[in-house]
Parts: C-alpha cells; structure tokens; sequence
C-alpha cells in the first residue's frame, strides 16, 4: 500500500491543482473574450487550466515512485514568509516600492538558518536597484518609489 503522508510529488501536485482551481474558481466571473481580443479573465483561465494540467501530472509521477519528503517543517519560514508578503502589500500603499521591497527582502531572507547581513543588505541593494529598472522605470507602474517624495 501506497503512503500518501509523506509523499512529496503528490503533495506538491495536489497543492498546484488546489491553487489551479481557486484562481480558475476567482476568474469565472471575468470576461474570457478570445485569442485576438483577449477578455480579463482569458489568463488568469488559461493558466489556472496550465497549473491544474501540470499537478496532474506531477501527481500521477507522485502516485508512481512514491519519493518521500525528508527533514522537518520549518515554523520559522512557515510564518515569515507569508508575513513578508502581507508586509509588502500594506508597505506598497503606505511607504513605497522601496519600503516595501525592502521589507520583504529582509523578512524573507530572516526566514532561512543562514542569515548573513552583509550578504541579505547587498541582495536588497541590487534587487531593488534591478526592480525599480524593470517594474518602475521600464513597465512604467504607477508605484510611487517613497511615498511624499
């Protein structure tokens, strides 16, 4: 017999059809549209039916080999990373781009064993230097970088 507990392929499989569904299940009420007019719900759709097809099959090579999650959970990445990302959304509205990107650099890098802060403050400089060129300066989001500047 099978012992699904433990079984990392079926989880993960299972998680992605899970989130498949509930983005599927979150867009129905968008309009699809078509290929050359493409509605508001046409990607949301289509890549929720990607992701579903996708755990599906990373199920079914779960069901066959059977390969078990080794280690433990860790409490700590379980609770900071989820906070880094509820930080980022309130920093976004209230402090800026840079505040926010910056907390969430930091929560989520606190989340790991390895803490370095040298190495943690150099990813921050050169991931917000890179987003801000790309998300602000290139797609041209109307993020403001410091809010009241």
């Amino acid at each position: 017999m099978l012992d699904l507990r433990k079984n990392k392929n079926f989880w993960a499989g299972m998680m992605m059809i899970a989130i498949g569904v509930g983005a599927m299940f979150i867009s129905r009420n968008y309009q699809f549209g078509s290929a050359l007019r493409m509605g508001p719900g046409f990607f949301p759709t289509i890549l929720s039916g990607i992701l579903i097809v996708f755990g599906v099959c990373i199920t079914a090579v779960g069901l066959r080999s059977g390969e078990k999650i080794q280690g433990n959970v860790s409490l700590r990445a379980l609770l900071l990373l989820p906070l880094s990302l509820v930080l980022f959304g309130i920093l976004q509205e209230l402090a800026g781009f840079i505040p926010a990107l910056t907390a969430l650099i930091f929560v989520s890098a606190a989340a790991g064993k390895e803490f370095k802060w040298g190495e943690v403050l150099s990813l921050t400089v050169l991931l917000t230097l890179a987003s801000t060129a790309l998300f602000i300066w290139g797609l041209g989001l109307p993020y403001p970088l410091i809010k009241g500047f």
